[in-house]
């Protein structure tokens, strides 16, 4: 009798320093400033390309919600652009994604995902390669938009990036919102019915398919079936961003 009592009161000594444990964790995780502690880490343990573009393009769209720039400064417009040499032009537009609202929250979680799924994935320490692959995608972007008139290309270059991964990871199962399942070379259509359900127009979503589509099959299609390359990183790029390989 004593040895079980002894046995009941160690297990209950543990299982009550597990249930002290929990709450503790779950005081912890409301806890504003773990909760802070934790939002930091998930930031520093982001890809510097993945880390810099959500950074610029909060940034962008926050200042344009609060009125201290107007996203009529940053927008693309061809004509200021080659008459008014305001050529930061080129590369502002690629920030501003809208209002601060849930749609912005939905292109932030998309851009962040599989921008960063892509950097750490096929192109993990190739920094340079992902750069060139953003710049080919932005200057396809930008000679699209100025025949069909798009202002703001950060969506666009967003649904480059899903269709890249999308190809390149044909054999990943998904759901959308657990009502049906399909491939991973499927979600970039998927998304586009999406949107064009929310309301939104589909060309700003095609422009950034038909982007990654092209640089897919330049980049992976094309030289396997001739045996070269068409699409080489130049030098500069990889003695920027690519670390030296040490032996």
């Amino acid at each position: 009798l004593t040895l079980s009592l002894c046995k009941a009161r160690a297990r209950g000594g543990r299982e009550g320093t597990v249930a002290s444990a929990r709450v503790e964790d779950f005081r912890s995780a409301g806890n504003p400033a773990t909760m802070a502690q934790s939002l930091e880490e998930w930031y520093k343990e982001m890809p510097v390309v993945t880390r810099t573009y959500l950074t610029l393009a909060f940034l962008t769209t926050v200042l344009c919600s609060l009125e201290i720039i107007s996203p009529f400064t940053v927008y693309f417009n061809l004509k200021l652009i080659t008459q008014k040499m305001q050529l930061w032009r080129l590369v502002s537009n690629f920030f501003f994604f809208g209002n601060l609202g849930l749609d912005f929250l939905f292109h932030m979680f998309f851009l962040t995902r599989y921008c960063r799924l892509l950097e750490e994935g096929s192109f993990r320490s190739r920094t340079a390669d992902f750069i060139y692959m953003l710049l080919f995608g932005g200057v396809l972007l930008l000679i699209c938009a100025s025949f069909a008139q798009i202002q703001f290309l950060g969506q666009s270059l967003t649904f480059m990036m899903v269709y890249v991964w999308a190809r390149r990871n044909q054999h990943v199962n998904m759901s959308f919102l657990g009502l049906f399942n399909f491939t991973a070379p499927y979600l970039p259509w998927v998304l586009a019915i999406f949107s064009v359900v929310l309301g939104s127009s589909p060309v700003v979503d095609f422009v950034g398919m038909i982007a990654g589509h092209l640089y897919y099959f330049l980049e992976d299609i094309y030289p396997a079936m001739r045996g070269r390359r068409l699409l080489k990183t130049p030098s500069i790029l990889k003695l920027v961003f690519d670390n030296p390989h040490v032996d």
